[in-house]
């Protein structure tokens, strides 16, 4: 939780928000693969793309 605070911390003073939008779709690109990786939810999420 550091790291988020420090990327947090990162963006309001440095004024960089639009960092965010691409920070989320990363963190939520990475939920996907490590989900679909070896689950039964696999075959749904690969119809997905």
């Amino acid at each position: 939780m550091e790291f988020l605070k420090d990327i947090w911390d990162f963006m309001r003073v440095r004024k960089k928000f639009w960092l965010l939008p691409t920070i989320i779709l990363m963190l939520l690109l990475g939920f996907i693969i490590v989900l679909g990786s070896g689950s039964a939810v696999a075959p749904f999420i690969y119809t997905l793309f």
